[in-house]
């Protein structure tokens, strides 16, 4: 392996080559040298107890042996072939037999490819225009995709603000924005431009804010009622809160969803899934030309991607693997509720034991204005306090993985007993 100097400013060789000094995916002052298990290095030599996990795919923890095995067993007989090979295949079928809505699908290399093409499919499909996203809802970085996912100021729905320069003004003309878990707005929103609509997107569990009870049902009746797809972004919660995903675990089932992080492993993979009438229209055979929906990929399904996610998914099956993955986040959401409480700041835990978040706030948290309205200056000096003490995280998000160690968790408690005091 290619040395790592310890002796080199990395964030100035990086500033050099990189606009803003970044990959663009996170805090450009650190850099990580290594992962192994539920810890991350960086090239200072500071470890880290690590809740990014790769902003989630790394479900088993870091260079976890069997899926590192099975790459290398991979390696000798060939990295990529731009053809089909046996197991991407069989990954597929893993996957089509485990996901509810799922009886074909084809794989990418992005979330974000996965997300753009199920709004083009789902256009295809019905020869309509129109998209509803949720406010707050992130879907890769299509120009669809850019519309009021973090939006500065207020806007009245479902008027779409763009979050990036370089989209077309007449992108906005087709998106429809929507309050996450506002099952009354959908309704009104839908009886006004249904026969228009050819999607809705949503994230099952919109980035930490879980639906609230009959939300995701709601979507499917107003879906079938005016003749649109629904469909589940899973990119992060697929393979994660239950092994059928989202849909799974809360009894809804679109039409279409995507897929990425978990399904590869570590390795770049993604997968749009759904109806076979539907992912037809990627079959010009079957629909023709007029309606085929073009698409290609030069590492789509490639074998190294392929036999990580099969192992990574055999390992997920094996008994009791959710059960560990629940309850280490269970443990990290109790610690955290003991010492905020002790604290004295309001507060509330948003979202899932697989992945969830401390928004300050006394407020109940049900879309993303509630997020924005909370004490953001307290929440980012409650997140450099855990960084100083050894915890490794998006500002936002906290990902649990299954290599967290009773060592690991001690010094998560530790480090959030002194996050929460450094506050008071």
């Amino acid at each position: 392996m290619h040395p790592i100097a310890s002796d080199t400013d990395w964030a100035a060789r990086a500033r050099a080559v990189f606009p803003a000094g970044g990959l663009g995916n996170f805090d450009p002052s650190i850099c990580i040298a290594s992962g192994h298990g539920a810890r991350v290095t960086d090239t200072d030599g500071n470890t880290y107890v690590d809740y990014l996990i790769g902003s989630g795919p790394m479900l088993l923890g870091h260079n976890p042996p069997e899926v590192i095995d099975a790459i290398c067993a991979q390696l000798p007989h060939g990295m990529t072939f731009f053809a089909n090979n046996p197991f991407a295949i069989e990954l597929a079928e893993e996957i089509c037999a485990a996901v509810p809505c799922a009886e074909q699908l084809r794989f990418l290399a992005s979330g974000g490819e996965a997300d753009m093409y199920a709004m083009r499919l789902a256009r295809a499909y019905t020869g309509r225009d129109r998209i509803i996203k949720f406010e707050g809802g992130y879907h890769g970085m299509s120009a669809e995709a850019q519309m009021s996912l973090a939006p500065e100021q207020r806007a009245n729905f479902p008027q779409a603000i763009p979050d990036s320069a370089g989209i077309p003004a007449a992108v906005a003309e087709h998106m429809l924005i929507a309050p996450f878990n506002d099952i009354d707005y959908i309704r009104s929103l839908l009886a006004e431009y249904g026969p228009q609509v050819a999607a809705i997107i949503v994230e099952p569990l919109q980035r930490i804010i879980p639906p609230e009870p009959g939300f995701l049902q709601t979507l499917r009746d107003e879906a079938d009622k005016h003749g649109c797809l629904l469909i589940f972004d899973e990119v992060v919660t697929g393979f994660r809160f239950a092994y059928g995903g989202a849909q799974a675990l809360y009894g809804a089932t679109p039409d279409l969803c995507t897929l990425g992080k978990v399904i590869g492993g570590g390795m770049p993979l993604a997968a749009i899934a759904g109806r076979a009438d539907i992912m037809a229209h990627f079959d010009k055979s079957k629909v023709g030309a007029e309606n085929w929906l073009m698409m290609l990929g030069t590492l789509s399904g490639n074998p190294v991607a392929a036999v990580a996610g099969l192992k990574t998914l055999e390992i997920l099956r094996r008994d009791g693997a959710y059960d560990t993955l629940r309850q280490r986040g269970e443990e990290v959401m109790a610690m955290t509720r003991t010492a905020l409480d002790a604290s004295g700041h309001p507060y509330q835990i948003v979202g899932d034991p697989t992945l969830f978040e401390v928004v300050f706030t006394e407020t109940p948290v049900r879309d993303y204005r509630d997020v924005q309205s909370s004490n953001t200056a307290r929440a980012a000096a409650y997140n450099a306090s855990l960084r100083a003490n050894g915890i490794f995280k998006s500002p936002g998000k906290t990902y649990p993985c299954l290599a967290l160690t009773d060592d690991d968790l001690a010094r998560t408690q530790s480090a959030i007993t002194a996050a929460a005091r450094a506050l008071s």
